[in-house]
């Protein structure tokens, strides 16, 4: 897990969205977080978590909804929600923490 620190821990704030390959909404997200990553450029970062691949991480962050999305800003979180998104709301909240 000391990965996921370095990865939270930058200066922009970071979107995460936590995911399964299985899960249709977590699928309809990826167009999404491709705009949302587009619109953002450097000012931030969207980090797509498979949570088959990470259930150590999934289960200490007490992922239980599908797709689930949080924004760290430099190690803290500061916003979470599961469920669908959509681009225009995403990088509003981004540009929040920019």
């Amino acid at each position: 897990m000391s990965k996921f620190g370095d990865l939270i821990s930058i200066k922009v704030p970071v979107l995460l969205d936590f995911f399964t390959e299985w899960n249709e909404p977590s699928l309809a997200m990826h167009p999404v977080l491709k705009d949302v990553a587009a619109a953002l450029g450097d000012k931030g970062k969207v980090i797509k978590i498979d949570i088959d691949k990470n259930e150590e991480l999934a289960t200490a962050l007490r992922i239980k909804g599908l797709p689930t999305l949080m924004i760290y800003k430099e190690g803290e979180m500061v916003w979470r929600q599961s469920g669908e998104q959509d681009a225009n709301t995403l990088i509003g909240i981004m540009k929040e923490y920019v």
